[in-house]
């Protein structure tokens, strides 16, 4: 199954880049704080990352990859990363459908930003 995972690949094609996460972590996508909601490109940042769910940093470049993981491991990958990060377990099964879903309308390769609920492609890595 494909799922996005952080990436650094490309880094730097923006000036607003910043990529903390580990390469390759699941990642998902946060609610913008309310400053970012007013303006996606001001200083915080969050309204274009993915959040890293083992690192708890964040990435503007996430990329689609297949895997071995099932939903269900998708899941608990999840609520394993909410609870750690003080977020209620209990959103796990929608940000996990929320990561397979955009994953699966993407091949795999593809190198995607955000800005708040919109995604882009911007490039693509194939084997």
């Amino acid at each position: 199954m494909k799922i996005l995972v952080a990436t650094g690949h490309t880094q730097g094609t923006n000036p607003s880049d910043y990529h903390f996460c580990v390469e390759r972590e699941l990642v998902w996508i946060q609610e913008p704080c309310d400053r970012d909601l007013r303006d996606p490109e001001g200083p915080c940042g969050c309204g274009r990352g993915f959040a890293g769910a083992a690192s708890h940093r964040a990435t503007t470049t996430a990329m689609v990859v297949e895997s071995e993981m099932t939903r269900d491991d998708v899941v608990l990958a999840f609520e394993t990363s909410l609870a750690d990060g003080g977020w209620p377990t209990s959103w796990a099964e929608d940000v996990a459908d929320d990561n397979l879903e955009i994953a699966a309308q993407l091949p795999v390769g593809a190198i995607i930003t955000r800005d708040v609920e919109n995604f882009f492609l911007r490039g693509a890595l194939f084997s």
